[in-house]
């Protein structure tokens, strides 16, 4: 006696394939955007649902990115304790200024990011601030992980691998933002700590646990790439990264009289950098 035939797929046909895809309408996934994201369950306290404006579960190995305005607060929340956060920005529409790691650390005399911390542009203007902080573990030293080194450590390194470097994921990024490759510059990170020994040696330091986040102020319209994968120095042998939640609402940028923008001298001239920038372009 011969086999039965197989059932007809129900994609095999245009009509098929359609149904199919209207099907999965309104299904849920544990990493996704949230369109719109004002539907997002649970708002910051004190926001109102409708000035939300980016809800995201990012998964370990996955990227995102987003233009923001002005005054927006991006929150970054690491649920499980095994995210890392790699982040690039960029003024909006004008990709040349961008995060300038170098300067972030050097014009601030610090080299570890926390609540207070300026992320400068290349131009000495402030991209975005960091206004509150539960983690205290993160890096503006290392980058991100690339193609070669996460070869070499898990067999793989390319985008679409179960081990994608963040160099790699940051280019997809760039790509649907009209950057290249030779856009990115270094990145900093937020989740897993890297302190500076003495003798000049990187000692990774890890995560502060669950439910740790980080907020950050737009202090000009910027570009934001994410790439959520683990740290390059990580020592676990597996390729381990947690879910990244992310969510951003309308708030104001800093301004004078604000205890940020008085902080130190250096960020006080950065900030007068930046409002005279956006001062004559009439956006201020």
């Amino acid at each position: 006696m011969g086999t039965l035939p197989a059932p007809p797929s129900t994609t095999a046909s245009t009509h098929g394939a359609r149904e199919h895809a209207r099907a999965q309408e309104g299904t849920t996934a544990e990493a996704m955007p949230v369109v719109p994201a004002s539907t997002w369950p649970t708002p910051p306290e004190g926001v109102a649902a409708g000035d939300v404006v980016w809800a995201e579960t990012v998964a370990g190995g996955g990227y995102t990115h987003k233009v923001l305005a002005r005054g927006t607060e991006l929150r970054l929340t690491d649920p499980t304790g095994d995210a890392c956060a790699h982040l690039l920005l960029y003024a909006a529409h004008r990709p040349w200024e961008r995060l300038n790691t170098a300067d972030t650390v050097k014009v601030l005399w610090n080299a570890y990011l926390g609540a207070g911390h300026l992320l400068l542009s290349d131009q000495g203007r402030v991209l975005a601030s960091v206004v509150e902080d539960t983690s205290g573990r993160h890096d503006a030293l290392t980058g991100t992980s690339t193609l070669a080194r996460n070869t070499a450590r898990y067999g793989d390194g390319t985008a679409q691998s179960p081990s994608p470097a963040g160099r790699e994921l940051f280019k997809l990024a760039a790509l649907k933002n009209g950057l290249a490759a030779r856009d990115l510059p270094p990145s900093v990170s937020f989740f897993q700590g890297v302190r500076i020994a003495e003798d000049g040696t990187a000692a990774f330091t890890g995560s502060a646990g669950p439910g740790r986040t980080v907020t950050l102020r737009a202090e000009q319209d910027v570009t934001v790439l994410l790439a959520n994968v683990p740290h390059p120095l990580d020592p676990r042998p597996a390729y381990t990264c947690g879910t990244l939640m992310v969510l951003a609402h309308r708030a104001r940028p800093t301004g004078p009289g604000d205890r940020l923008w008085d902080a130190t001298p250096e960020g006080r001239r950065a900030f007068l950098n930046t409002a005279d920038h956006l001062t004559a372009r009439g956006t201020a």
